[in-house]
């Protein structure tokens, strides 16, 4: 079979998985009785509160310098890109 195409091969094949696809047999669906069980509480009962951690504050003496510093380049970078934006057409 010399003369066929490699496209009619091809095109045989995925009619004839079509055709298996449709041919499966419906699914039935169970539904399974209910278990009693036996009651639970969901939150455990609490006897004495926990602790409670020591908050320590941290100081970082740099942070407004650098907050400032990314501000002003922010807006330089700002001030070129509107520049650039009107000056090419």
């Amino acid at each position: 079979m010399l003369g066929k195409s490699q496209h009619s091969k091809v095109k045989h094949s995925l009619q004839s998985k079509k055709r298996r696809s449709r041919r499966t047999p419906p699914t039935v669906v169970t539904q399974q009785q209910p278990v009693p069980q036996a009651y639970k509480p969901a939150i455990p009962p609490v006897t004495a509160p926990a602790p409670m951690p020591k908050l320590t504050i941290t100081q970082h003496p740099y942070i407004f310098t650098e907050l400032r510093r990314i501000g002003i380049l922010a807006g330089i970078m700002l001030v070129i890109l509107v520049v650039l934006a009107l000056v090419s057409p």
